[in-house]
């Protein structure tokens, strides 16, 4: 490497030579000049200030024409997406396997084609006669969609290239993508950043609705580096037990919409269909009201489900240490409802074991739960069955207050649709409806009296 040249600067005109001198020859000051560090081989290769093309600014403040957004033809797979697919943008899809996500994408592909746009399924997993033989299946054999089976991230962007780009591409999954200018095995942290960056870059250019399955760990997360959930715009997880036949999709980031809205779906013979109304799945349906059961009008973005909440009471005899568990909700809420319940309450759940239980394995969050879970709880513990077609919501602090929750009255208002005659949660809950009657409770006292009074 060559060595690089001294040269000095005057600090008075700004002349530099290439000597130093006492008396700067352009300006005659007498010592102002300063040896400069010179540029090495190296700050001159990486000088990113230059050599560059210019980018294309665009006024945030004046009108231009906006990205539509393409249905997909599945209503629920719409409102998790925020309204339908975004041309140019990133979804990433992940799920436990057997889930149903090649089948939901499949679906998802065969309606969008039919409609004309065109639709590129890139299978690294499957061979092209294993998708074709489950389309057959589900009966999308006629759909006009390209298959592909191949890994090589340079073969698809070649092939792709070389035709019109597709509305829509789907890569199954990404973990299976490798690119032969980087170091590694499919599926390896720099393998799959190195691929999704460059699918990523070619559905920006050319506007295309871009769809990458991710593989998931054991708990739950997607596989592979975190940096690939901030390179997409969409984060999806598709849940649900495979011994129940109902899945939800849910967003978990999502920059073109909500990510509080869900999609709920029913595994059949013939895929997956649509559920319009998820509250049926998660209540029992009997007629007659049981002990250790309370009805939640839980709320998933605009959409309210309402979910039956199920407790068990177990007696144990003296010095047996008691158990907790807890399916579908936090264990740690239910120890400090049960603090509550025993401090604020009277009550006494130390020598028995508690168990509690979403029912149809639906996961909930919401605090607002908590009066619900809380009347299950004493219901369970006195025996006695709540009011019949009754529901129940609010947000219990540690002062056994019952507190306001978001959406009260949307909540009231779809219980009523299904036949519920009669709510209890905070005091003053209003745009409630007319044909539910409603009791508000100031205190957790007030529950445990109304249930153990059997009022």
């Amino acid at each position: 490497m060559a060595k690089p040249k001294k040269r000095y600067v005057c600090q008075a005109c700004g002349s530099v030579s290439h000597r130093w001198q006492g008396q700067c020859a352009d300006c005659a000051e007498w010592n102002t000049l300063v040896e400069d560090a010179p540029a090495t081989v190296f700050s001159m290769k990486h000088d990113l200030s230059s050599g560059g093309r210019a980018v294309e600014f665009v006024e945030l403040d004046k009108p231009g024409p906006l990205p539509v957004r393409q249905p997909t033809g599945l209503a629920e797979f719409d409102r998790a997406l925020g309204g339908g697919l975004v041309p140019g943008s990133a979804i990433l899809l992940g799920g436990d396997p057997g889930i149903g996500k090649s089948t939901l994408l499949l679906q998802a592909a065969a309606r969008i084609a039919r409609e004309g746009r065109g639709v590129v399924y890139v299978s690294g997993e499957e061979a092209s006669g294993q998708v074709r033989m489950r389309a057959a299946r589900l009966g999308l054999s006629d759909a006009p969609v390209k298959l592909a089976a191949a890994t090589g991230v340079r073969d698809i962007l070649t092939t792709l290239g070389s035709m019109d780009a597709p509305g829509l591409l789907v890569i199954d999954s990404i973990q299976t993508m490798h690119s032969d200018t980087i170091e590694g095995a499919p599926g390896t942290v720099s393998q799959v950043r190195g691929c999704a960056f460059e699918l990523i870059r070619y559905a920006k250019e050319n506007g295309v609705a871009l769809v990458l399955v991710g593989h998931v760990t054991k708990d739950g997360s997607i596989a592979g580096p975190r940096v690939l959930e901030h390179m997409v715009d969409v984060v999806m997880s598709f849940e649900g037990e495979r011994s129940h036949q109902y899945r939800i999709l849910r967003a978990l980031k999502n920059r073109f919409g909500a990510v509080d809205e869900i999609g709920v779906f029913a595994m059949a013979g013939e895929g997956l269909e649509e559920v319009d109304n998820p509250s049926m799945l998660f209540l029992s349906g009997r007629d007659e009201p049981m002990a250790g059961s309370a009805v939640f009008p839980a709320i998933e973005g605009t959409r309210p489900v309402l979910v039956e909440i199920q407790a068990l009471i177990v007696r144990l005899q003296s010095g047996a240490t008691p158990r907790r568990a807890v399916v579908g909700w936090d264990t740690g809420r239910l120890a400090m409802l049960l603090a509550v319940l025993e401090s604020r309450c009277g009550l006494n759940f130390s020598s028995a074991e508690v168990y509690l239980n979403v029912a149809g394995g639906y996961r909930l969050s919401d605090p607002a739960a908590d009066l619900a879970v809380a009347a299950a709880l004493v219901s369970a513990m006195s025996d006695k069955a709540l009011p019949a077609r009754s529901i129940w919501l609010g947000e219990v602090s540690l002062a056994g207050e019952i507190r306001q929750v978001a959406h009260g009255g949307l909540r009231l208002r779809e219980a009523a649709k299904l036949g519920f005659d009669r709510g209890f949660g905070p005091l003053d809950v209003k745009g409630g409806s007319s044909a539910l009657a409603y009791d508000g409770l100031g205190q957790l006292a007030n529950l445990v009296d109304r249930v153990i009074g059997n009022s």
